[in-house]
């Protein structure tokens, strides 16, 4: 009798257990979704996106030039927030976005733990780190004090779409109503002036609360038009402090006042998109075969980022993936990947040469075959022109299979700078196109306007460098940014030498 109550214990467990779908990877003009989910469930996703996507550029005037692979998301839709969260290495975050040259990523649920109405749902998680990526590379040289940032984040986070496809732009974000109607532990003087600094997770909430409240207000409020943009030309084109800029609304007690009346109105203004205006191709789907499904998640951790103690691990989960499919570029790529994380370049060169052999056209496989041959090269004082004639081959060679994607644009100038060689002019052009392709990488930004300052363009850096100073997201390289900034300026006016490249 035991042995049967076991059995059917086991037998109900199995029925009231869902079965694990399989990894499906959605494929459209601007995006690649990889979710372990059902067909209709991601291509709900990917469409969404697409449209979302179209209707950002409608309603701003945005041309859809194509992006090219390299320059798609890729968006991985993970089965819990837990997963986010853990990946994130942060419990309080429900999704997040990393710019990348030729590699920008973002890491959203499924589904959230918590339901209701006041809840944050994927959709608003992923049309909100959308909305960063769109910001960063449509308006490459503005700069975007956080408030504004996270506000035209939030702004778009809400959108929802209908039954019919119309799609309506306006809604306050529920989620966040505590914050925007319990007052705000942050002054609007501090918010305009950029809110810099680290923030309390009560502030930080005001922060994207408050600034949604002041985006939505100075767009729709009509005697506050062309304040918003004034604004941020003070910053961007007169080169003002936010603090000097937020003078163009005047007395902030009043826009304060103005804002806490606007909170409390039972309807807000708002816009909407018709369905048949957003047509898009059709997506295409796929399911992953065994071994890419393998594979994802070690690809997952590794896009997600890697640290001394995290890295030896996911070599060790890719080592044992690729020992079950030896045969299967793909994998070879990703163990490449891997092990030039852990510093292991002996093995990301020869895991790189392999996944060469399997599909010559893998254009991240040469990259990290030329990354791997330049650490060992420096690792070895190897300074002899063949060595680097040959990494410089390899790089070539993924630059002719994709031109579009930056990545060797990037490597062939690092292939001189690594020797502290002043880059030919190909390659100093080669890196502004770099720049062009993909101004989300705030790595890039920073690469690109030292070069600039080299070449004594101050004026073209300094546009560059000042995004990075009010990025929220840039942390120390925005210090880097505003102490670079502050030497060009005091050069412009006599003060100082002028500014070198970096080391």
């Amino acid at each position: 009798m035991k042995g049967l109550t076991v059995l059917a214990l086991l037998l109900a467990s199995l029925i009231s257990t869902p079965a694990v779908a399989d990894w499906r990877v959605a494929e459209t003009r601007h995006f690649v979704v990889y979710g372990e989910t059902a067909e209709p469930v991601l291509r709900r996703y990917a469409e969404r996106l697409e449209k979302f996507d179209k209707a950002l550029r409608l309603a701003r005037g945005v041309p859809d030039v194509p992006p090219g692979k390299a320059g798609r998301l890729t968006v991985f839709l993970l089965n819990s927030q837990d997963r986010v969260a853990a990946l994130a290495r942060n419990a309080n975050i429900a999704g997040f976005y990393i710019p990348r040259a030729g590699a920008s990523v973002a890491f959203v649920p499924e589904d959230l733990a918590d339901g209701g109405r006041t809840a944050l749902s994927p959709q608003q998680v992923l049309q909100h780190e959308y909305a960063h990526h769109f910001m960063f590379t449509t308006w490459p040289n503005a700069a975007f004090p956080s408030w504004v940032a996270e506000g035209w984040a939030e702004f778009h986070a809400t959108a929802s779409f209908d039954r019919a496809g119309t799609i309506q732009f306006g809604a306050a974000p529920a989620y966040r109503a505590y914050g925007l109607l319990t007052g705000t532990p942050l002054p609007i003087q501090t918010i305009l002036a950029g809110a810099a600094g680290k923030l309390r997770p009560d502030q930080t909430d005001a922060l994207y609360g408050r600034g949604w409240a002041l985006v939505h207000y100075l767009t729709f409020e009509p005697s506050r038009k062309g304040q918003l943009g004034a604004y941020l030309d003070a910053i961007s084109r007169e080169r003002k402090t936010p603090e000097a800029a937020a003078s163009v609304f005047g007395d902030l007690g009043t826009l304060n006042r103005e804002l806490e009346r606007f909170l409390g109105k039972p309807r807000i203004s708002g816009f909407r998109i018709a369905a048949d205006q957003l047509a898009i191709p059709p997506v295409a789907i796929r399911v992953l075969g065994p071994a890419e499904a393998a594979i994802l998640p070690v690809i997952v951790r590794s896009q997600a980022g890697v640290n001394a103690r995290t890295a030896p691990e996911i070599l060790a989960e890719a080592r044992k993936v690729a020992a079950r499919f030896p045969d299967h570029a793909g994998v070879q790529r990703a163990l490449a990947e891997a092990a030039y994380d852990a510093g292991e370049y002996a093995a990301a060169l020869a895991a790189a040469d392999r996944a060469i052999a399997l599909d010559p056209g893998l254009v991240e496989a040469h990259c990290y075959r030329a990354m791997a041959l330049m650490a060992i090269a420096q690792a070895a004082n190897d300074r002899k022109p063949e060595s680097w004639a040959e990494i410089r081959r390899t790089i070539g060679r993924a630059n002719r299979l994709d031109t579009e994607d930056p990545r060797p644009l990037i490597l062939f100038f690092n292939s001189y700078a690594a020797l502290g060689q002043m880059p030919p002019p190909i390659a100093r052009e080669g890196l502004l196109h770099a720049y062009e392709l993909a101004p989300q990488d705030r790595g890039l930004r920073m690469q690109t306007a030292t070069m600039l300052l080299a070449d004594g363009k101050p004026a073209q850096a300094r546009s560059l460098l000042l995004a990075l100073t009010y990025d929220p997201h840039a942390s120390g390289i925005g210090a880097a940014a505003s102490t670079l900034i502050d030497t060009i300026d005091a050069r412009k006016n006599g003060a100082g030498p002028a500014p070198g490249p970096a080391k």
